[in-house]
Parts: C-alpha cells; sequence; structure tokens
C-alpha cells in the first residue's frame, strides 16, 4: 500500500475499484477491559468436611480467606459496590455526552443529529468505592423502518438487564409527550429509576425550579399507576455540573460486589466497532439532511505493522445521490470525513494511523435483516 507522508491521506480512489493491494486482513483487539471471571466453588462431600473456618488443599487443610482481606488486597474498600447501569431517553437528550462525561475518556460518538447512537455500548466508571458498568443505548423513539425497530428494541431490552436505571431528558426544555412514554415503560419495570436533567448549562437560574417542577408532575400518580419517588439530579453533560453528586447517588444503590471489569478499563467495545464509531461520527459532521441515518460503516481490514496502524473501511449508503454527496466534488467531502475520522483514532489509540475509505451503494440496508445482521444491528 502507498502512503502520503505528507497527510497520511490518499486521494480518494475510484470508490468502484477493489481494495489496494500489499493489506493483509486483521482483526481489530478489544478495548482494554474484559470481565474478570470469578473463580468455581469446590463442593466438599458430606464425609470429612472441614471445619469451619477451614478449606482443603491437597490433603491440607487451610484457613479460609478472609473476604474483607481479599477485597483489601484487590485494592476495594470494605462495602464495594459494581453493577450496571443503563442510560435511557429520547433521542439527542445528551446520553453518549454523559457518558463521556463520567468516564472521563471518548468512548462513544456525539452529534447533534438525533439517533446518533446505534450500538448499545458499555462504559466503566470505577471509583474509590464502586465500579459503574454504564450502557449507552439508542434513543428510544418511533421507528420508521426495521433499523429504527432492532434500535429501540435494543434500548428496551436493557432496561431488565441492568441493576440501575438513569433516565435522561432534556432539561432545558418542559416535560413532553416522548418523556411520558419512557416514564411509563419504566414504571412497569421493577428496576430502580434515577432521572438525570441534562443540559443545565442551557438554563437560566430563574427558570430552573419551574422546569424542574414539569418533571415532577411527570412522576406524579396517574390513573392507575402511583407516583414515582425517583430521584432528580440536575446535571451538565457538556460542563460537567452535577456529575460528581449523580455517581455518587447512583453508586450507593448499586449491590455490593466486586470489581466486574479490571479498575482502569473504561470499556469492553472491540475496536473495530470503535474506529467505525468515529467514522460515522465524522459523517453526521459534515453532511445533512437524509445522508446521515443512511450511513452506516463497515471495517474491512486492520493491519497494526509497528509503527502505526493502517485501516480499510466501507462507508454504506442507500442511493447513488448520497454516495456523491459523500465523495463531494473532486473527493474533498470523503477526504474531509477521512482526516477528521483518523485524528479521532490517532486520539483514542495512542498512535499514527493510515486511514483509507470507499464508499458502496447498497440499496434498503436499513430494512433488510439480513443485511442489519451483518453490521450488527441484531436488537439484543
Amino acid at each position: 500500500m502507498t502512503t502520503n507522508p505528507a497527510n497520511q491521506e490518499l486521494n480518494p480512489p475510484d470508490p468502484e475499484h477493489g481494495e489496494p493491494e500489499g493489506v493483509e486482513p486483521g482483526q481489530g483487539q478489544p478495548v482494554k477491559g474484559q470481565p474478570v471471571k470469578g473463580q468455581p466453588v469446590k463442593v466438599q462431600p458430606e464425609e470429612g468436611l472441614p471445619e469451619e473456618g477451614q478449606r482443603e488443599q491437597g490433603g491440607i487443610l487451610l484457613p479460609i480467606p478472609d473476604p474483607q482481606e481479599s477485597a483489601r488486597l484487590l485494592g476495594q474498600s470494605a462495602g464495594f459496590r459494581s453493577g450496571f447501569v443503563a442510560l435511557i431517553g429520547r433521542p439527542n437528550v445528551g446520553k453518549s455526552t454523559l457518558l463521556n462525561q463520567l468516564v472521563g475518556t471518548k468512548v462513544a460518538i456525539t452529534s447533534p443529529v438525533a439517533q446518533t447512537t446505534r450500538n448499545r455500548l458499555r462504559a466503566i466508571l470505577t471509583t474509590p468505592t464502586a465500579q459503574l458498568v454504564l450502557l449507552d443505548t439508542p434513543g428510544i423513539h418511533k421507528p420508521h423502518h426495521l433499523l429504527g425497530e432492532r434500535l429501540v428494541q435494543s434500548a428496551r431490552g436493557a432496561i431488565g438487564e441492568v441493576d440501575l436505571v438513569l433516565l435522561l431528558v432534556d432539561g432545558s426544555q418542559p416535560a413532553g409527550r416522548g418523556d411520558g412514554f419512557i416514564v411509563e415503560l419504566l414504571a412497569r419495570s421493577p428496576v430502580p429509576v434515577h432521572v438525570a436533567l441534562n443540559k443545565q448549562d442551557l438554563v437560566n437560574p430563574d427558570q430552573r425550579l419551574e422546569l424542574r417542577e414539569t418533571y415532577q408532575q411527570l412522576l406524579a400518580g396517574e390513573g392507575d399507576r402511583p407516583a414515582l419517588n425517583w430521584p432528580l439530579h440536575p446535571v451538565s453533560a457538556l460542563t460537567g455540573e452535577g456529575s460528581n453528586a449523580l455517581v455518587e447517588s447512583l453508586a450507593a444503590q448499586l449491590p455490593e460486589g466486586p470489581y466486574l471489569y479490571p479498575p482502569d478499563a473504561v470499556s469492553d467495545q472491540p475496536e473495530q466497532l470503535l474506529m467505525a464509531e468515529l467514522i460515522r461520527e465524522q459523517v453526521l459532521s459534515h453532511t445533512r439532511e437524509e445522508v446521515p441515518h443512511s450511513v452506516a460503516v463497515q471495517i474491512d481490514r486492520v493491519v497494526d505493522d509497528g509503527p502505526r496502524t493502517a485501516v480499510l473501511a466501507t462507508v454504506l449508503v442507500e442511493r447513488s445521490s448520497q454516495k456523491g454527496i459523500l465523495i463531494g466534488k473532486g473527493g474533498r467531502m470523503l477526504r474531509t470525513i477521512g482526516q477528521g475520522a483518523r485524528l479521532q483514532m490517532e486520539k483514542v489509540f495512542s498512535g499514527p494511523v493510515y486511514l483509507e475509505l470507499f464508499v458502496k451503494v447498497v440499496p434498503g440496508w436499513r430494512r433488510s435483516a439480513a443485511r442489519l445482521a451483518e453490521l450488527g444491528y441484531r436488537g439484543d
């Protein structure tokens, strides 16, 4: 593969030609942080049981380790808590921005375009007293195609798989019908719920109480449903206002337990998925109208050749007109998207990246179950 040493970007090739030679297939590595698996428990036979406070190993009776001492050796404080928290809300209320703010690094893409999040990803936040595994979910909305149905199904499925739900709303606006729909959905679940009133940086201090009251009214009893005593947390995902208090409140309601991931992990997202999302983020930032929602990104090859990582990716669109918009006059748009994505990859992966993009028309991919499954949108 030839490179342009001045910019590490090639002029966009004819999008119809095949992949360049000289790049061998490779697989991305998961972001640091696989779950820590517990050791299996050996059941002693009824006869010859060790005395209380002892265990047998190779015919020798040994003292059973004290749980608090084990926690101390692992760096956990007594009463350490851990669990899963799902971020639920309408599209474009700032779930991914809040996720990045809480973790302190970029693990989810963000965009002013609604329905940016498509994959249910996990971010890991570890404090001295707790480990929170935060699930960023697609915005709950009325779907208009199979992809939309899969995204909503994914968000709803997360509710029953976690210890807590954090309902994120746009606190700069009064409560709306979409918020009410999600409240009714969560009210039927036994999982505890906290509510984050986001975008407080956009609210005039004199209006905060008035806006808060609209959400309090939303949680009041209605019909056969009793009043919901869900804590309300004013926050700003952009500035970090209220984030520390929010984390403390969520952590206090998690069950006591060990580390679920290594303490220094921030995500369990595979590298290739994050690369694809960083490319799609640039598409969302530089295109308008129907193009952002019609785009998917497929990572074809990742090759770590020592000093840098080479990435070849295909951007899928549904129509030829969208392909023309993405490529742009003289390939300028595709160059801009590629340069922006490459810079983000270099920040995330802490090293030089060579990125080459192709554009491919796949009519109706958002309505094809087989194509959605191939791209990883299964709704689970």
